[in-house]
């Protein structure tokens, strides 16, 4: 699939970067403009911009759209930041309490990225490189599963670190890849696939089931709707299936062609156990 190359370098110090968001500066600051799509990359004068792993979701180590900041259990979510950090070529990185990086060797590391877009919070969705970069800046390549293979987001799925997470934009040949990738970190299994609870079910009586040390490792998309419901104010969980309908989702199923709109469709509720029915590499969702 064709895809926008940008050379450039990546930032850690003054962010607070987990295992799939990290800050990324091109060498010409005109090549996010470059970038497709109806969003635009948001930047500051540098040229410094928040980016996105494509096709990836690590455990969240913040997050806190509806209410006090929290984390899934931190084990794997720390586990895969700081891999994403080695990757990239950073070492003897210190944090602030609230893990905000205050110093890292080197500061800055050179490397590149493919895009085909900035999502809706305006930060760049994108495939990355390190090393030599694969084209020339600013032009689009086309970007093949062995390409893929030479990027973070591959290295994060085949580590057992990231669950797939899939959006239209991606290629078939490029999903089919992370998909492998994925099922061979799963058997045997390692990293998070050794606690994962989405698919067997997931015990869910406060969001501290969900953010404690022994809490449930689960898809963070899953977790964040169930942390939203809770942050309603109640725990009963009879009338999660309802809201996840609300927040109307849309996606295909890929193992029944079905396309459909609202986690509920892939979620089931008994009780206090939350699973889903299928598993992440099998949904592809819509942009939005």
């Amino acid at each position: 699939m064709p895809m926008l190359l940008i050379k450039g370098s990546y930032h850690v110090i003054g962010a607070r970067p987990d295992g799939d968001t990290v800050h990324f500066a091109p060498d010409d600051i005109a090549a996010w403009s470059l970038v497709p799509g109806p969003h635009k990359v948001e930047h500051n004068a540098a040229g410094r911009a928040k980016l996105r792993l494509d096709a990836v979701d690590a455990l969240e180590t913040h997050y806190s759209r509806t209410g006090p900041e929290v984390h899934q259990p931190l084990r794997f979510a720390r586990e895969a930041r700081d891999e994403l950090l080695m990757w990239l070529g950073f070492t003897h990185v210190q944090r602030q309490e609230n893990e905000t990086v205050t110093a890292a060797a080197p500061q800055t590391v050179p490397g590149w990225i493919l895009t085909r877009g900035a999502g809706r919070d305006h930060r760049c969705i994108a495939l990355a490189g390190k090393g030599a970069p694969p084209g020339t800046s600013g032009t689009e390549i086309m970007v093949d599963p062995e390409l893929l293979k030479t990027t973070a987001n591959h290295h994060l799925l085949a580590a057992g670190l990231a669950y797939p997470t899939y959006y239209t934009n991606l290629f078939p040949d490029l999903r089919d890849e992370l998909t492998a990738a994925a099922h061979r970190a799963q058997a045997p299994a390692k990293g998070l696939w050794t606690k994962d609870v989405t698919t067997s079910g997931a015990t869910v009586t406060g969001i501290s089931s969900l953010t404690e040390d022994a809490g449930a490792v689960i898809l963070p998309k899953l977790f964040r709707r169930l942390v939203d419901y809770l942050n309603l104010g109640d725990p009963d969980l009879s009338g999660f299936e309802a809201f996840l309908a609300q927040a109307q989702d849309r996606f295909w199923i890929l193992s029944t062609g079905h396309h459909t709109t609202g986690l509920d469709a892939v979620v089931e509720v008994l009780d206090s156990k939350v699973r889903m029915t299928h598993p992440a590499e099998d949904l592809v969702f819509e942009e939005t």
